[in-house]
């Protein structure tokens, strides 16, 4: 699949369920299609989507074990709006989706959710220069009680490299440290955070390591040497995130607020990738599927 695909080309390429498929198949099958019990070779069956193997002729289709399976959902628009969710850089609601797609509004949401949570990214520490920084998704207020219904969110970015958001609950110090620990490596070379009292690494094996600006002073960034010690570059990741919120989803509920999370890093991480497109539908291939139950469930 060539790189830099754009609506047109998309259309073009992907315009119908019979298109899609044969995409689908040399993704999943670029070797030729394999059978999904043995392992063995598998032959097209005549006038259907459907494989039967050669050795145990069990049959299968390329959507089989994948979370396309038993989609009522014309494959092409499953491409179109991998496509778009993709390519919008501040992301888009659910509510645009029904109208461009021509689908419901349940519909559309299910499908977005689907497709972030194949956009899941496996556990990778940062190292190199690390920023570290909090936002309290629901907006700024001094109400105690409306304060209580705010989710805390850590953004950790490392310069020149990759994001994680994590929605943690009941913030505190002990917590962020158990965050950081997870998410940032032990060879970290300087992490620099505002001075807020939740960042102290006495205790930890990141002591020596910790670099502050005071933003009370209105301190936003300071030069040591040959070395810029600021929280720019995460802060800025954030305002991308709270423009999505504001402009495209309007109100992310604390039990979806992960999935969001999710979507926003894994575009914000591929934003170089010139097969993010291919990629994305790589992930869905081998996401299983996310039954609407299970999504709607009470938290």
């Amino acid at each position: 699949m060539t790189p830099n695909v754009n609506l047109c080309q998309l259309i073009e390429r992907f315009g119908n369920d019979e298109k899609c498929r044969k995409a689908l198949e040399t993704l999943r099958w670029p070797d030729g299609p394999k059978c999904l019990r043995c392992n063995g070779d598998a032959t097209p069956v005549a006038n259907r989507d459907t494989f039967d193997c050669d050795s145990c002729h069990y049959q299968f289709t390329v959507t089989t074990a994948t979370i396309f399976h038993d989609t009522h959902l014309d494959l092409w628009k499953w491409f179109l709006c991998t496509y778009l969710l993709c390519e919008s850089r501040k992301g888009m609601s659910a509510n645009q989706l029904k109208r461009t797609l021509g689908v419901s509004y349940k519909t559309a949401w299910y499908l977005c959710h689907r497709i972030r949570k194949a956009m899941a990214e496996a556990d990778h520490k940062l190292s190199g220069t690390v920023e570290i920084d909090e936002m309290y998704i629901g907006g700024h207020t001094k109400n105690a009680d409306k304060w209580k219904k705010h989710q805390p969110v850590v953004g950790i970015r490392e310069r020149g490299g990759h994001l994680h958001f994590i929605s943690a609950a009941n913030l505190n110090q002990d917590k962020i440290n158990e965050i950081i620990a997870r998410n940032v490596d032990k060879s970290v070379d300087v992490i620099m955070t505002d001075e807020s009292k939740l960042y102290n690494f006495n205790a930890t094996r990141f002591q020596g390591k910790h670099k502050t600006v005071n933003h009370k002073a209105e301190e936003y960034v300071r030069y040591e040497g040959g070395l810029c010690v600021s929280t720019n570059t995460i802060e800025s990741a954030f305002s991308l995130f709270k423009r999505g919120v504001v402009g495209a989803w309007h109100k992310v509920s604390v039990k979806h607020l992960p999935a969001y999370l999710q979507e926003m890093t894994w575009r914000f991480n591929n934003r170089k990738n010139q097969f993010l497109f291919r990629d994305t539908l790589l992930r869905l291939l081998a996401s299983d599927n996310l039954e609407y139950k299970e999504l709607t469930k009470a938290a």
